[in-house]
């Protein structure tokens, strides 16, 4: 079957033929890829910056964001059956005894580091025609979905970080406006504003897009405010969206991070999604940061991967979006290239939000 794999150590990306995967145990689901959505991972996968193949291989098959259909299922497969739509999860635990994290589900706290990850690390991913998937890591999909189900990965990043956010602040009353403020207005950015939104925050997305007039129509819709960081500072900003209670990063940009940090409200909580590359250092008042951390009671916290009920979440959040902003929300798989174009999917659009490889119509 066809994939598409990065090779590290020759430097090359290519569709490849790569062995098509049989079901091997009774908890196993065989599956059909449809759609594999593209992000910021991938594009530095195919850069060389990061991705490991699994040992024994040369190549890794990239791909995390899919929707698949089920073609086979083995004999103790009871949550699906052929036919079904499903979103597959993306990091598997570490395999040692001493990890509580892994060992309760919650791999997104592995403490060893020792996991793997479909598409990244050690574990090949998605961007393919055929994939075989225990069934743990199967996350059932509304036949109505179909069209933007491959949205559910990166909503879940959304959705950990709410999860995260609800359980810090059940230490403060929270009956005054609330105000969010989403630093990027790419897929993860987008995606995080809608999932505010529907959970009852003011928001506005701050972000250096070079489309605004894009952005604006899709935000507009769903009823955040979009503030160009090009004609605004932070300062401005800050005195636009108001006292802000949440900062959702969605952007790897340190520097707007750090610098919009300044701005956090009362009791507010920012949350780190993005991942920085490797670029030099930057002039930060940490003296700044750090007093008005302590004296208004403010939190940071990094948040990555999600667990399996992160999926469920997202899942259910993408159904409502669908019902409130359904032409919004199609309107952000912004093309689709068949599977042998995929290195064309890779290539950065400015003027786009999400492409997608259609592996299978």
């Amino acid at each position: 079957m066809r994939a598409v794999a990065v090779y590290p150590a020759k430097r090359e990306v290519r569709v490849v033929d790569h062995p098509e995967p049989k079901i091997t145990s009774g908890t196993q689901a065989r599956m059909r890829v449809l759609d594999v959505g593209v992000c910021g991972t991938d594009r530095d996968i195919v850069s060389f910056e990061y991705g490991t193949p699994p040992e024994g291989s040369e190549y890794l098959i990239i791909g995390h964001e899919s929707l698949s259909e089920v073609v086979e299922a083995g004999p103790q497969v009871s949550k699906v059956k052929p036919g079904d739509l499903v979103v597959m999860t993306v990091r598997r635990p570490c395999p040692h005894p001493s990890c509580v994290a892994c060992r309760e589900g919650r791999q997104d706290f592995c403490y060893t580091g020792d996991f793997t990850e479909r598409g990244i690390k050690q574990n090949h991913g998605y961007m393919t025609e055929f994939v075989v998937e225990e069934e743990r890591y199967l996350h059932l999909v509304p036949r109505g979905l179909r069209d933007v189900a491959v949205l559910v990965e990166p909503l879940t990043i959304a959705e950990k970080s709410l999860e995260q956010l609800w359980a810090v602040q059940r230490r403060v009353p929270w009956e005054h406006r609330r105000c969010a403020v989403v630093l990027g207005a790419g897929p993860v950015g987008i995606l995080g504003a809608m999932a505010l939104k529907i959970e009852g925050f003011e928001v506005s997305v701050y972000s250096r897009s070079p489309n605004h007039e894009e952005k604006n129509s899709i935000l507009n819709a769903i009823g955040a405010q979009y503030i160009a960081a090009e004609t605004h500072s932070s300062e401005d900003m800050a005195k636009i969206a108001g006292s802000i209670d949440v900062v959702y990063e969605a952007t790897g940009a340190s520097s707007v991070a750090f610098d919009v940090l300044k701005h956090l409200g009362p009791n507010a909580v920012f949350v780190f999604t993005g991942v920085p590359g490797r670029g030099g250092p930057i002039p930060v008042d940490t003296d700044e940061i750090m007093r008005n951390m302590v004296l208004n009671n403010q939190v940071v916290l990094g948040s990555v991967n999600a667990p399996p009920h992160a999926f469920q979440s997202a899942i259910q959040h993408l159904g409502i979006f669908a019902q409130r902003w359904p032409e919004t929300l199609r309107s952000l798989i912004t093309a689709r290239f068949p599977l042998e174009r995929a290195l064309d999917a890779l290539q950065i659009h400015p003027d786009g939000v999400k492409n997608v490889v259609a592996v299978a119509s």
